[in-house]
């Protein structure tokens, strides 16, 4: 007869636990670095390969930060994530395209860092990716 309260109060234990578990994972807003999107583009096709790309600004070049807000962004087997970063207070994009030429080239000068997830979720950063 007691059996049944101590089970129910097990599993409302369990449910309150997970909630809390599933709203304190660590994501793109616990980074320094003051983050905020301000482009983004992703391709409409549900069956093949998923492309998006985002601009996103940045407070500072913290290359570590960088990468670690790439690896929150989504990103789907066979598809392509990129995210250039711009420096706050630097020229940014309000618009992203699909293809090669992702940014406006007034903007490529302005790119602190390019991170990219390949079709292989090979990832790739790049600090100043249009200065040669």
């Amino acid at each position: 007869m007691k059996l049944k309260p101590i089970l129910l109060l097990a599993a409302a234990a369990l449910i309150v636990w997970f909630i809390y578990d599933s709203f304190s994972q660590p994501g793109p807003q616990d980074l320094k670095g003051n983050f905020k999107e301000v482009a983004m583009y992703r391709n409409e096709n549900n069956t093949g390969p998923i492309v998006r790309v985002y601009a996103v600004t940045v407070a500072d070049t913290l290359w570590e930060e960088m990468r670690a807000y790439g690896d929150y962004m989504p990103h789907t087997k066979y598809g392509n994530t990129k995210v250039y970063f711009f420096l706050k207070d630097q020229p940014a994009p309000t618009e992203v395209f699909p293809g090669e030429e992702n940014i406006a080239q007034q903007y490529q000068q302005h790119a602190a860092a390019l991170y990219e997830k390949d079709a292989m979720s090979q990832v790739s950063f790049k600090p100043y990716p249009f200065r040669r």
